[in-house]
């Protein structure tokens, strides 16, 4: 079983890396177009168009095209992984890119509302978008709390290496503020916003930037100085359930690591599109993209 683990996780950091290396050339190659512009706009008008009209670039446009308004799934292969579940795969065109959109997480310990973040976190909210739509949270439990405070769940497996067959990269990791010059240079006292607020909604894959149906709700303030899970929403209704789930003791997984939740948590439908769930008690949650 353990081979098995790592071959698969060997698999996606490959999977990963390939994918990551495009996106760093169509930065590279955007980055070449935007300076040939900057310096010589009137030549580009002329010269630009005509290289158009030829099909210079005809072999940019897919791959421009991608990073601007598509999303990436990579396969993930449910041979090498038999805790894959086939579910098909999300379409690459067509996700709502601005705005805010609902999710609702009904549990036995209670309702929790998330707002979904569509300007920052667009696939990763196009990504348990379609997997709600094909019910493939119900009936799951959330297999830990973690020792950095966040409940996680999206696993049907329960061990961390379940999902869809296919995965989606990083986006809207939070980034640690740079430190102030110098001591002096600093306020007298300094309240540290937390990478990851209490309520905070983010995916979390294994390995990292390899996320399917997993995501994590951070009960508490964490920080890091080594950020890894992409954000793509916040709790903005049932802060009472939060709560009593924080509340929850946790006894060993059988691994010797005290995360697992002593009293079931267990997903019993989610869905993206309904109506809030109120709480009159809640406040409203800043956006994912005021925590980078």
């Amino acid at each position: 079983m353990a081979s098995s683990k790592d071959r698969q996780r060997k698999l996606a950091r490959e999977k990963l890396d390939r994918q990551m290396a495009r996106r760093a050339g169509r930065v590279r190659r955007r980055r070449r177009v935007q300076a040939g512009i900057g310096a010589a706009a009137a030549l580009l008008l002329i010269v630009g168009g005509a290289a158009w009209l030829g099909g210079l670039f005809d072999s940019d446009k897919p791959d421009d095209t991608a990073a601007a308004d598509t999303c990436e799934w990579t396969p993930q292969s449910a041979q090498t992984n038999t805790d894959l579940k086939e579910v098909g795969t999300p379409p690459i065109t067509g996700m709502p890119t601005t705005g805010i959109e609902t999710m609702n997480v009904t549990t036995n310990q209670g309702l929790i509302a998330v707002t979904l973040d569509l300007a920052n976190a667009p696939c990763s909210s196009a990504d348990l978008s379609y997997l709600a739509s094909k019910q493939f949270y119900n009936n799951t439990d959330c297999h830990e709390i973690t020792t950095e405070g966040a409940l996680h769940c999206g696993d049907p497996a329960g061990n961390g290496i379940g999902g869809p067959t296919y995965s989606v990269y990083d986006e809207n990791v939070p980034l640690v503020p740079t430190p102030a010059p110098s001591a002096s240079a600093a306020p007298a006292t300094t309240t540290k916003t937390p990478l990851y607020p209490k309520g905070t909604v983010a995916l979390i894959g294994n390995p990292p930037g390899t996320n399917g149906s997993q995501f994590l709700i951070f009960l508490k303030d964490f920080t890091t100085a080594d950020p890894k899970y992409p954000i793509v929403g916040m709790v903005t209704g049932g802060t009472d359930t939060l709560a009593k789930i924080a509340k929850i003791a946790t006894v060993d997984n059988g691994s010797g690591s005290k995360v697992k939740p002593k009293e079931k948590i267990t997903i019993q439908s989610l869905t993206v599109g309904t109506p809030a769930v109120t709480d009159p008690g809640a406040s409203a949650a800043p956006s994912a993209s005021s925590q980078s």
